[in-house]
């Protein structure tokens, strides 16, 4: 690539100086508003097709005689086919483009979604959340790894953080859109509110996968909106970006990298914390006190709304002061205080429950934003296609054990006490580990 440094201005598009950091932080601006905007749109519709069977138990366990068990497994299944498909699909999004490969993961998992509101026993609900596992697959990462070809590591932890306010916010807007549809469709055409919600909630990322197709650009070089001139410059902040890190030659010397192991390890704490949470929440908030499904949805916002406050704010912080450890150490930390403060307010306290609950979500959904900021900081090229997609395959299966878990303590000892408990060790155990990590190899 031409070298931008003896470009004349009239060549840049209007950057006057390829250095100069006004100029830099407009066209990272205007890529930021291009991008980032539309693609938490669609995690939030991912994220809230991911968890509202959530809100479904409320009424679902009843209506089709499931335990506790059972949904726990139901819901944890969904990270099997998840894990058996994430790497596969983020080669190929690497090879084939980000706009042909995420429209149609979008599109095959609304369809399926939207299906299970013909479930009817527990093995059509576990052989429906593995095949949304499966189709949903490399959605995350392959986004993760899209902003890698946008943003140097630098930039990175506070667009990723922004990006990932997308899952808290389908808190604050699911919560009470999933309640108000199963109170108030519920008998409409003969089905239950639980159906209604599935297939109402489905619809959406039909529309977005279509959007995406016509939207999105599968990198730089292929963006319209841009001029020539800021297409070299973010080339050449994402190749400065790229010297020093790992360019594995093989996939099997990823895989052999210990680095990339230790990475996962950490993640499965992280999001055995996040979706013990999220799946639960709506159990939580009603185990606080709260009755009826439209009052559990809109009280389910405030835990939510602190995690986005929290996210936005460790993220500005990580990128400004260039330390990732204990930016990621501490919201680890807080959740596990969360989840312990919430289990022992249990009944007794319903304000001081919800205030522990919004710590957790804080603490907890803070994290795995945070935590991208260390792999990426090592990862380049089809190594970071890979590994990113290796990382979050191992880490969610926590999204498989925590849920499982805590439905199976539930059944035995009627609470959910001893499950807030065990994910709270979990966080401070990967808190643990997050600080054997070397700060030289996380520092950029």
């Amino acid at each position: 690539m031409m070298a931008i440094s003896g470009t004349r201005p009239a060549d840049l598009g209007g950057i006057a100086s390829p250095h100069s950091s006004a100029d830099e932080a407009s066209v990272y601006r205007k890529v930021t508003w291009r991008i980032v905007p539309f693609l938490m749109l669609c995690y939030v519709v991912a994220y809230l097709d991911r968890v509202n069977v959530g809100f479904a138990k409320l009424q679902m366990l009843t209506d089709l005689k499931f335990s506790e068990t059972v949904f726990g497994l139901g819901a944890g299944v969904f990270f099997l086919g998840y894990f058996l498909f994430e790497v596969p699909s983020n080669v190929i999004l690497h090879k084939v483009g980000a706009r042909v490969w995420i429209a149609r993961i979008m599109i095959t998992w609304a369809l399926i979604s939207g299906s299970f509101m013909f479930v009817t026993t527990p093995t059509t609900f576990y052989v429906m959340r593995f095949l949304l596992g499966l189709a949903e697959a490399g959605f995350f990462p392959g986004i993760i790894l899209y902003l890698t070809y946008w943003y140097p590591a630098e930039r990175r932890s506070r667009i990723v953080s922004t990006f990932m306010t997308a899952i808290p916010l389908s808190g604050v807007i699911g919560g009470p859109l999933s309640g108000w549809i199963m109170e108030s469709f519920a008998g409409v055409q003969g089905w239950t509110g639980w159906q209604w919600m599935f297939i109402l909630e489905a619809v959406p990322a039909i529309i977005l996968g279509i959007a995406v197709l016509l939207y999105l650009d599968d990198g730089i070089r292929s963006s319209k909106w841009l001029s020539e001139g800021e297409k070299r410059l973010l080339e050449e902040r994402i190749e400065n970006d790229a010297k020093g890190k790992v360019a594995h030659p093989s996939l099997r010397a990823m895989f052999a990298d210990a680095r990339v192991w230790v990475m996962a390890l950490i993640y499965f704490c992280c999001v055995m914390g996040q979706y013990g949470l999220t799946f639960w929440m709506p159990t939580l908030i009603k185990t606080a006190g709260i009755k009826g499904v439209f009052n559990i949805g809109m009280f389910t916002a405030i835990p939510y709304s602190a995690a986005v406050i929290a996210m936005l704010l460790l993220g500005r912080s990580s990128d400004k002061r260039r330390e990732r450890r204990w930016h990621l150490v501490t919201p680890m930390l807080l959740g596990a205080v969360g989840l312990v403060g919430s289990a022992l307010a249990g009944t007794t306290n319903t304000e001081i429950a919800i205030i522990f609950l919004a710590i957790a979500a804080a603490g907890v959904l803070s994290s795995a934003p945070l935590f991208w900021s260390l792999p990426t900081s090592f990862l380049n090229g089809v190594a970071a296609a890979a590994g990113i997609a290796a990382i979050n395959s191992v880490g969610n299966l926590a999204g498989f054990a925590g849920p499982y878990l805590i439905g199976a303590i539930k059944d035995m000892t009627h609470s959910t006490n001893i499950g807030m408990y065990v994910l709270a060790g979990v966080l401070v155990a990967g808190a643990a580990v997050v600080l054997r990590v070397p700060a030289r190899l996380v520092s950029r």
